[in-house]
């Protein structure tokens, strides 16, 4: 027959497991949560990176718009210059100057019309990017939402179960109730069935005598290989 205090025991063990289940599943939470916002995180510099391209190539044609107004003033000043001069010399000097700067803008401004069809293609590359990845984030803000929420009803959960556990202790002896605790810091479950002569929670024989104590129901046995409590069970 059973120690009458087996009963009790099975019942707060059992409740005690649910509650370290819910536990762990809420300490897994932030992990998960972690893990989605490193996906966001990584969804974000994804787009800042698309629009870097972007906006170095706005810079470099911000550049070239600034050496074509500088080459340009310079034109403008030879040319000025040119119609002042009466020596032919410097007539030709100036007009070579002119005919290098005009050529020098050309190419500047050639370079300008690539970087612009450039700039456009980045704007298509980001656009398209941007779109693709927004979506990608709000899809793990979404699963977020959804963990926060699983989180506060598991937490929920956990108060009622605790509040069972609780309950459970309540027909169990005090001494009883430390050696419960004593055995499930370090080892769960805390009482388990002699089955076929071997312990059920750590699966080696037992003693003949601890066979025999537990089947008296008498005391409390403990298995001799692991320390748990226990029971014999019936064929």
């Amino acid at each position: 027959m059973r120690h009458p205090a087996i009963e009790p025991i099975l019942v707060l063990q059992d409740r005690e497991q649910a509650r370290r289940g819910l536990v762990h599943q809420i300490e897994a939470i932030p992990g998960d949560v972690g893990r989605v916002q490193a996906k966001i995180d990584a969804e974000k510099a994804a787009i800042e990176t698309a629009k870097t391209e972007w906006r170095e190539l706005e810079t470099k044609k911000k550049l070239l718009e600034t050496e074509i107004g500088t080459a340009e003033d310079k034109l403008a000043k030879y040319k000025t210059q040119q119609s002042l001069v009466k020596k032919n010399d410097e007539y030709q000097a100036l007009g070579q100057e002119i005919e290098s700067m005009e050529g020098k803008i050309g190419e500047l401004e050639g370079q300008e019309l690539e970087i612009m069809y450039a700039i456009d293609a980045a704007k298509e590359r980001f656009n398209a990017a941007e779109t693709s990845l927004k979506e990608n984030i709000s899809g793990h803000e979404e699963k977020i939402a959804v963990l926060r929420e699983r989180e506060t009803n598991l937490k929920a959960e956990l108060a009622e179960v605790e509040a069972a556990v609780a309950a459970a202790r309540e027909p169990i002896s005090e001494r009883y109730q430390r050696e419960f605790d004593r055995i499930a810091e370090r080892q769960f479950p805390v009482c388990v069935a002699i089955e076929g002569g071997n312990c059920s929670g750590c699966h080696l024989k037992v003693s003949g005598e601890i066979d025999s104590v537990a089947r008296k129901g008498e005391e409390l046995a403990k298995c001799d290989q692991c320390g748990r409590i226990v029971w014999f069970q019936s064929a």
